[in-house]
């Protein structure tokens, strides 16, 4: 069907015009001009200013090319008198500019300093690997007056203390990425063999979602990231809960079946820890074997966590989700720490993972080329397992929270 041109430009006007507002949503989970800590308040400050002057500045520049092409469209009338040879109208043409951009570069200059500090006492070890990012907090570490007892391990959720500044050190495995959650602080990369350092704070408890800004392969998009904020007494109850002692399922149970299914199938690349095998040896992840990045995703309380795979899909049902991410701060904690319920158990995400991970998760290594990777695979192979063993490990998985 032909579209006249005219009609044409304005459904690319409309349509432009719709990107534009709905990127201007409120309360949209990652909006950089909705600050929640003093971080991102302190970028927004600076940003909202030179946004405005900017868009003044663009205003009366459209303005002026507009009327420049209707005033002096040829209609065969002699050239207008040109600029060119004015020496006033030059500097100040010149200096304007520079008095603008000097106005922006000091607060930009001295805002980049004072958020590079690096006082903290909670320190947390950011990795980022295709197509996830793990979380290690640093042993002894003291985080809103709660100390760490030994190292944690992680993936998918930063969680943190509230009112709080913790102190990210970000690096890579493999490629470049990009920690960003827009809503505590700017951007910073993460790069294989060096270490960036980036602050964050919360004022209050919730959930703040973030996602990987730098392009890093082929499920990019799918490598997002939360901060989930807690008061002092739910980060203290968080901390024991990852740090308390494992427990093997009881006998004879469904879970006890999925342990050993587990062992079998998973634990050569997914770190459990306490896991123990038949004879009580300790059962080690060795994803340096198996994995092109190194490592995989540690499942020790995959259930505490509301999301998996980069954070890309939910552990948690829509209705049970929706009533986390709109909690009340004063309630949002407790919320939170109940894990996934029964009845808020996402099943058919986590089934159809296991079943097939690169179906959901384009990874991209060719199982008949192998040879070019040294045998080791970009992300999680589809395993090939019956349904049996899915329902085992799943009852197993749904012990450890």
């Amino acid at each position: 069907m032909f579209v006249k041109p005219s009609r044409r430009r304005r459904v690319a006007a409309a349509a432009a015009l719709g990107l534009l507002l709905a990127g201007c949503a409120k309360n949209a989970p990652q909006d950089t001009f909705d600050p929640a800590g003093s971080n991102a308040r302190s970028i927004d400050d600076l940003q909202r200013p030179v946004f405005y002057v900017a868009g003044v500045v663009g205003i009366i520049v459209f303005a002026v090319v507009g009327y420049a092409i209707w005033k002096f469209k040829d209609r065969g009338q002699d050239i207008p008198e040109q600029s060119h040879g004015n020496p006033k109208l030059e500097i100040a043409l010149t200096i304007l500019p520079a008095i603008i951009l000097a106005a922006i570069c000091v607060p930009t200059v001295s805002q980049v300093f004072s958020l590079d500090k690096k006082d903290n006492n909670c320190v947390i070890n950011v990795t980022g690997q295709q197509w996830w990012w793990e979380y290690d907090y640093a042993k002894g570490s003291e985080c809103g007056g709660v100390v760490i007892p030994e190292s944690i391990v992680t993936s998918a959720e930063l969680v943190i203390p509230a009112n709080t500044d913790v102190l990210l050190r970000i690096t890579s495995r493999d490629v470049i990425h990009s920690f960003w959650i827009p809503r505590l602080n700017g951007k910073r990369d993460a790069v294989p063999g060096r270490l960036h350092t980036l602050r964050l704070q919360a004022d209050q408890p919730g959930l703040y979602t973030g996602q990987c800004t730098e392009f890093c392969g082929l499920s990019h998009a799918r490598m997002r990231q939360a901060a989930i904020a807690l008061n002092t007494a739910d980060f203290q109850t968080w901390v024991t809960n990852q740090t308390e002692a494992y427990t093997a399922p009881e006998a004879g149970t469904a879970a006890a079946v999925g342990q050993s299914t587990f062992i079998a199938q998973c634990s050569r690349c997914h770190q459990v820890n306490g896991l123990q095998d038949g004879d009580g040896k300790p059962v080690l992840a060795e994803p340096d074997l198996y994995v092109l990045s190194g490592a995989a995703p540690n499942l020790t309380n995959l259930l505490t966590r509301t999301a998996f795979a980069g954070w890309t899909f939910d552990l948690l049902t829509d209705e049970c989700r929706d009533t986390l991410w709109n909690a009340p701060p004063d309630e949002f904690g407790a919320l939170y720490l109940k894990g996934v319920t029964a009845e808020c158990f996402n099943e058919a995400n986590l089934r159809e993972w296991i079943r097939n991970a690169p179906a959901m998760k384009p990874m991209y290594t060719d199982p008949k080329n192998l040879g070019s990777t040294g045998g080791k695979t970009r992300g999680m192979p589809a395993l090939g397992l019956t349904e049996a063993q899915i329902d085992e490990i799943i009852a197993y998985l749904l012990e450890r929270k």
